[in-house]
C-alpha cells in the first residue's frame, strides 16, 4: 500500500493528499486517456536529487503531444520546478515521483478533446521494484504469451496509461506462473521489453538491446545504461533480438526507473550464464549507483538538487 505524503501538486497548487480525487466519470476512467512518468529522487551526501528530471519531463510532454494534448497548461520548466517543490514540501530525502496528465470530467464518448486536461504531481517512498536482493541475485522471468502492442495500434513511444493494460497482462501471467517478471515479444516475434522495463542481452562481451522500432519505450534509464556502457568501453548495438538469444546469452538484465539495473538469472527456467549477476551488469550497476548516490562526480549532469545551493555570499 502507498504511504501518503502531506501534499500533492494539482494544476499549479499544492493540495492535501486526500483531496487529490477525480470524478468516476472522468474521461480517463473509461478510456485510459492519461500519460505519465516515473522518476526517482535519491538521497545523496549533499541532499536529495532527482534523476534525469529534464529528460523525464520532456518525455511526458512528448507523450502528451502524441495523444493531442499539446497544451498541458504548464511549461517544462514549470513542471520540473513543481516536482522539486513537491519533494521539498513533503520533506523527502528519497522518493518516487509520479507526474500524470489526463483528460478529466466533461463529456463522455471516444472523442476526448473537449474534456479538461488535469495535471497532478505526487511523490511517496517506494523501495526496489523487484526486491532488494534482486539487484545482486537476479530474477527469474518468462517469455510472455502476450505480445507487446504493435506500432500501428498504440504508440509505444508514449508512456501512456492505456499501454499498461498490455503490461498488466504480461506481469499477471508471469506472477501466476511463479516468475518475477515477463518479457514480451513484439508483433514480429522479436524481443521487445518487460512489463515495465527495457532489456539488455550480453553475448561475447557485447551488449545487444532492442531498437525503439521493436515497440520499445525510450527508457531514460535505458539511455543511461547505453551512455555508461560506451564510456566503459563495452560494445553496444541496438538491434533486433531473437527470442532464442535469451537462452544462449552470457547475461541478461533489465533497466528502468523502478527496476534500476536488475539482472535476470533465468528465462523460462533456463539459467542465464552462471545463473547469477554477470560481470557486465555488475560493472554497470557500480557506475550507475555511484552517480545516483552521489559518491562520484555527476559528470553527466543527471542529478537535479532539490534544495538549490546558495552562493557563498548569500549564506
Amino acid at each position: 500500500m502507498l504511504t501518503p505524503t502531506d501534499k500533492i501538486w494539482h494544476n499549479g497548487r499544492l493540495i492535501r493528499w486526500d483531496e487529490a480525487t477525480i470524478h468516476v466519470l472522468s474521461h480517463v476512467v473509461s478510456y485510459g486517456t492519461s500519460v505519465f512518468e516515473g522518476i526517482r529522487c535519491y538521497a545523496t551526501p549533499s541532499g536529495p536529487a532527482v534523476f534525469r528530471l529534464r529528460e523525464h519531463v520532456r518525455r511526458l510532454v512528448d507523450s502528451a503531444r502524441i495523444y493531442r494534448m499539446e497544451n498541458v497548461g504548464f511549461s517544462a520548466d514549470q513542471l520540473a520546478e513543481g516536482m522539486l517543490e513537491l519533494v521539498r514540501v513533503n520533506k523527502m530525502e528519497s522518493c518516487y515521483i509520479r507526474p500524470i496528465v489526463f483528460r478529466g470530467y466533461g463529456e463522455m464518448g471516444v472523442n476526448p478533446v473537449k474534456n479538461p486536461i488535469e495535471v497532478y504531481l505526487a511523490c511517496w517512498s517506494w523501495g526496489k521494484y523487484l526486491g532488494e536482493e534482486a539487484l545482486a541475485e537476479g530474477v527469474d522471468v518468462c517469455v510472455s504469451s502476450w505480445t507487446r502492442i504493435a506500432p500501428n495500434t498504440l504508440p509505444a513511444l508514449a508512456k501512456a496509461g492505456a499501454n499498461y493494460m498490455n503490461s498488466q497482462l504480461v506481469k499477471m501471467e508471469a506472477l501466476a506462473n511463479g516468475y518475477s517478471e515477463g518479457i514480451a515479444l513484439d508483433a514480429n516475434g522479436y524481443v521487445s521489453e518487460g512489463s515495465g522495463e527495457n532489456i539488455f542481452v550480453v553475448r561475447d562481451g557485447k551488449i545487444h538491446t532492442p531498437p525503439l522500432g521493436a515497440s520499445v519505450l525510450p527508457g531514460i534509464t535505458r539511455d543511461s545504461v547505453l551512455i555508461l556502457a560506451r564510456d566503459l568501453g563495452i560494445p553496444v548495438v541496438e538491434t533486433l533480438v531473437p527470442r532464442e538469444m535469451l537462452y544462449i546469452a552470457d547475461e541478461v538484465f533489465f533497466s528502468g526507473t523502478a527496476a534500476e539495473i536488475t539482472p535476470i538469472r533465468s528465462v523460462d527456467r533456463i539459467a542465464v550464464g552462471k545463473g547469477r549477476r554477470g560481470p557486465i551488469a555488475e560493472k554497470l550497476q557500480k557506475e550507475f549507483f555511484a552517480v545516483i548516490n552521489g559518491t562520484r562526480p555527476d559528470q553527466y549532469g543527471w542529478l537535479s538538487p532539490v534544495h538549490a545551493v546558495q552562493p557563498a555570499a548569500a549564506r
